[in-house]
């Protein structure tokens, strides 16, 4: 298991994507209030790492479709995402 370190704008992110349906990136707008090409930016670079997935699916987002673009945690980094904003601490103190 690798350790994910995330920027704050990453868990920003992350948070507003949840980890039940995910949402559009029009949602993702509304909901962190990242200014749109940085929101891009922070996604593609998700993408990249298969953080994040995209429907339909694309290894990039732009501008011009991310808006309409639905994003979701990938399920298989859904303990390690929980882990890297916070979710997971109180667990570990119970260890």
């Amino acid at each position: 298991m690798r350790e994910i370190k995330l920027s704050g704008r990453e868990r920003v992110v992350i948070r507003a994507i949840g980890f039940a349906v995910g949402v559009t990136g029009q949602e993702l707008l509304e909901a962190t209030r990242i200014e749109p090409d940085q929101l891009v930016d922070i996604l593609n670079a998700m993408l990249s790492s298969g953080l994040v997935e995209s429907v339909p699916y694309a290894e990039t987002t732009s501008l011009e479709t991310y808006l309409t673009t639905h994003f979701e945690t990938n399920p298989s980094f859904s303990n390690e995402l929980k882990h890297a904003i916070g979710r997971g601490r109180d667990r570990d103190r119970l260890r």
